[in-house]
């Protein structure tokens, strides 16, 4: 690919293995989760360096610089070195995650199934 010839958004996120494949991304950036420099994207934009993307990556959203501009999907450490991610997101997203982590063993779900005598109290409660 020569220098000068821009990358889609959905094909540069599947180069830097945020996605499996390029129609994930494709479908990813048709529902408006991903933005560059704060404005929805369409697949068909092109990336340019420096941009800053946001990603959703499972519950949390990753905010990365643009360092390197690919349309070859490469081995996961080159493709690292194609973003940098932002100190804000990484504290957010460890922020995120140690909240997740406390509230498993604050579940709102009871230890054991409601029995015979209860389920009767709690259609009863429905129906008032």
């Amino acid at each position: 690919m020569a220098a000068d010839e821009p990358v889609r958004i959905d094909k540069w996120l599947w180069a830097a293995r945020f996605t499996k494949t390029r129609s994930l991304a494709r479908d990813l950036v048709q529902q408006g989760k991903v933005t560059i420099n704060q404005q929805r994207a369409k697949p068909s934009r092109p990336v340019e360096l420096g941009a800053m993307i946001k990603i959703p990556a499972g519950f949390d959203t990753k905010t990365v610089v643009v360092e390197q501009i690919l349309d070859k999907r490469q081995s996961a450490p080159l493709a690292q070195k194609m973003y940098s991610e932002t100190p804000e997101s990484v504290e957010l997203r460890a922020k995120n995650a140690q909240a997740r982590k406390l509230s498993i063993f604050h579940s709102p779900r009871p230890d054991q199934r409601p029995d015979k005598k209860q389920r009767r109290q709690i259609i009863k409660f429905k129906h008032q």
